[in-house]
């Protein structure tokens, strides 16, 4: 029986989480995908670069660029955005590149005021994707020289950029990540099979054995977020507040599930699934104790993908997982995941160093073995101050 330790994505897991340059793995080609690449030669690459803040009146072309862009993901949307401003106090600075009247490249970024590790700018705050989306390596330049200048004007001890891909030339790369994606079967009656035979056997378990159901709505995000943070503690990390939760939901209406299992009326597990152009993005999970015992995770991650290629959804995205990391690693692997480097990126200013705040640090041992004893409450509340100041 699989374990599995999928604390949103694998978002910093220590109760005192670190900045991280976080980028997504490179996106599986299927037909559909959108293929606009960096590189592409333009008649117009003669043009000068411009960069400047986004205006209202490029919202529209803000959302099409992200969704045409290969390397475009949810966390680069203006929904992400919004959901975010709605729950933090963090600071939005959203870049556009043009060339001409026409934008070539969006960057964004958000200030973060950390009482815990000094000021960053991150692409972007609770998020495994983000970072520069360009046309070209000019144009990824340009952004991210606009970005220097305002780390240096807001005295910044680093930029964070969560790229799909080292996008930005010479910064140096934080490999501590690996991605997880693979392309789902044409047909539901063959998702089952798809999964390797240990995968398949527990999943089979939890639906035939344990007789555990799953239900959809957003009626059930509360349950969620109460068993999300209760996996939070036991894995001695920091969950995020129920108002982000619900902003998200808000902010992606026809672009999420939520999703709850139950065993004989009662439910044990629960997960918020993102949908972003082609993929399903299982995003936060949580579940009670003896859901293991269930194989309750095996059966809601097989759920949604029956229900994703149910809906004509092409690719299943796992999101990423420390290298050191072995619950979450091994469990995605077990499930028929292969890991894929993930080529981070991050800029620390002359003078200034990073903020040395990794989950697997020797620093925090204490701090992670307390913190699993304390009551949900006070877990609940401190970590909600903690993710204010330590945006995974």
């Amino acid at each position: 029986m699989a374990t599995p330790v999928l604390q949103q994505n694998d978002s910093p897991s220590s109760v005192a989480r670190g900045i991280h340059c976080v980028a997504s793995l490179d996106r599986i080609p299927v037909e559909g995908t959108a293929a606009k690449t960096r590189g592409e030669v333009r008649a117009d690459v003669a043009t000068p670069i411009h960069v400047r803040p986004l205006l209202d009146e490029d919202l529209a072309t803000w959302e099409r660029y992200v969704k045409s862009h290969i390397d475009g993901t949810l966390f680069h949307t203006l929904a992400w955005r919004d959901a975010v401003v709605d729950a933090f106090p963090h600071v939005p600075n959203y870049l556009v590149a043009t060339r001409g009247d026409r934008i070539v490249g969006l960057l964004p970024l958000f200030l973060i005021n950390s009482r815990l590790v000094g000021r960053l700018l991150v692409s972007v705050p609770y998020g495994v994707g983000g970072g520069v989306l360009a046309d070209d390596d000019a144009v990824a330049t340009g952004l991210f020289e606009r970005a220097k200048e305002l780390a240096g004007s807001e005295r910044c001890r680093m930029i964070d950029f969560r790229s799909e891909r080292p996008v930005v030339p010479n910064l140096p790369i934080n490999d501590r990540y690996v991605g997880f994606q693979r392309v789902l079967p044409d047909r539901i009656e063959d998702v089952m099979e798809w999964l390797p035979r240990k995968a398949r056997a527990a999943a089979r378990n939890a639906r035939d054995k344990y007789s555990l159901t799953a239900a959809f709505g957003d009626e059930h995000l509360p349950t969620v977020w109460r068993l999300y943070t209760h996996t939070m503690r036991r894995v001695a990390s920091i969950a995020y507040p129920f108002s982000f939760f619900r902003a998200l939901i808000a902010r992606t209406p026809n672009r999420h599930w939520v999703c709850v299992v139950r065993r004989d009326g009662r439910t044990i597990a629960g997960l918020v699934t993102f949908l972003f152009n082609n993929s399903v993005i299982p995003y936060f999970f949580g579940a009670v104790d003896e859901a293991r015992r269930y194989d309750a995770g095996n059966f809601i991650y097989l759920t949604v993908m029956e229900r994703a290629v149910a809906a004509g959804y092409r690719v299943f995205d796992f999101g990423r997982s420390r290298r050191d990391n072995a619950g979450s690693y091994d469990f995605k692997r077990f499930c028929g995941f292969e890991p894929r480097p993930l080529a981070y990126q991050y800029y620390v200013p002359p003078g200034c160093a990073p903020p040395k705040m990794s989950p697997s640090d020797g620093r925090y041992r204490v701090a992670r073995r307390v913190w699993p004893r304390l009551p949900l409450a006070v877990t609940r509340l401190v970590g909600g101050w903690l993710s204010r100041h330590l945006p995974g």
